[in-house]
Order: structure tokens, then C-alpha cells, then sequence
């Protein structure tokens, strides 16, 4: 199975763990990233394990068993067609570690200003995303390009490194000395 690309099921909101159920009991090899949430109720605290990704499942699968994915309840599509709407599994791959490692991960709408930015070093290395905010660490703005989903990542400002000089460049400048002088 290891061949086949990864797919992207969209499927109906908070169904993503009954999709993934309907996976397994196939043996279809699936993914869903999570995160833990703690969710204050009116009498307690709960945590939670949410989708990174909602409405999002991702899946491997042999062509011939592409009907069978896509008519399980709660799917509502298949993205892209061919080499569009694939998943590369170094990108899974990244995700995977990233949550086991105990990065914090956390959908993030998507952001049309800031700095462009690529990791340096760790899991995530060579991925590229936008700085949002600079405190202690760095929040910087994934995208996963095939679903067109953002997450945010907190990693040292010293672990980036700025990239396309050319977008945003006021904002960009600012960002340049924080960036700078937070390395020292």
C-alpha cells in the first residue's frame, strides 16, 4: 500500500472519526490528525481530541477500491483527480511526528499577510508558512497545499529563516529586526 499516494476524503463536519471508523473496518489505511483541547463545560473540564484538519480524512487505497471510499457514509467527496488532491507522505509523515513529538499544532484560517518563512531544522524542516506573532517563540502559519488547510506551528525565531523578499515588504522589514534582534 505503501505506493499508492495519499487521498483527501472530505467528509461532513465532526464526522471525521465515524469516517475513519468506516475505514478501518474496510482496511483501508487512513489518517486522522488530532490534537488534544481541553474544553471547559458548565460543570467540568473536558479534554478532547479534535481533527487538525476539519472535515478532513486522509486515505490510501487501490484504484479499484475508490468506489468503496467514496460511498462510505460520510464522505461527501474526493479531492483533486489523478496527481491533484494527493498527499505526499513525507507531509503525513511531518504531521505524524510533529503531534508524537508534542509540537502544538492547531488549525489556523488561512493568512494573506505576514512574513514568508522556512523551518530550519526539526520535523518540520524545509516547510515554508507565514509568521503571525512573535513572543518567546515564533507562531508560523502551515499550509497543507492539497486541502488548502492552515495550521499553526510555535517554533524558535532562531529555527526560521526569512524567505521571498519581495511580499509585504514594510511588514517584512519589522519583522526582519524583531526576528534579528531576537536572536541575540
Amino acid at each position: 500500500m505503501r505506493e499508492h499516494p495519499w487521498r483527501v476524503l472530505h467528509v461532513i463536519a465532526n464526522h471525521e472519526k465515524r469516517v475513519v471508523q468506516h475505514l478501518a473496518s474496510r482496511s483501508l489505511e487512513h489518517y486522522l490528525p488530532l490534537y488534544a483541547l481541553n474544553s471547559r463545560w458548565s460543570d467540568r473540564t473536558v479534554a478532547l481530541q479534535r481533527p487538525l484538519f476539519p472535515g478532513y480524512v486522509f486515505t490510501r487505497f487501490r484504484a479499484g477500491e475508490r468506489i468503496a471510499v467514496i460511498s462510505l457514509p460520510g464522505v461527501l467527496s474526493l479531492l483533486g483527480d489523478g496527481d491533484l488532491g494527493t498527499v505526499s507522505a513525507e507531509e503525513i509523515t511531518r504531521i505524524r511526528e510533529g503531534l508524537a513529538a508534542g509540537h502544538v499544532l492547531r488549525p489556523h484560517p488561512a493568512i494573506a499577510k505576514g512574513t514568508r518563512v522556512r523551518v530550519r531544522n526539526g520535523v518540520f524542516e524545509g516547510s515554508e508558512g507565514l509568521v503571525t506573532e512573535l513572543r518567546g517563540q515564533c507562531k508560523v502559519i502551515l499550509t497543507m497545499k492539497a486541502i488548502n488547510q492552515c495550521f499553526s506551528l510555535c517554533v524558535e525565531s532562531s529555527d526560521l529563516e526569512v524567505v521571498n523578499e519581495k511580499e509585504a515588504p514594510a511588514y517584512r522589514v519589522s519583522t526582519q529586526r524583531l526576528l534579528g534582534a531576537h536572536r541575540t
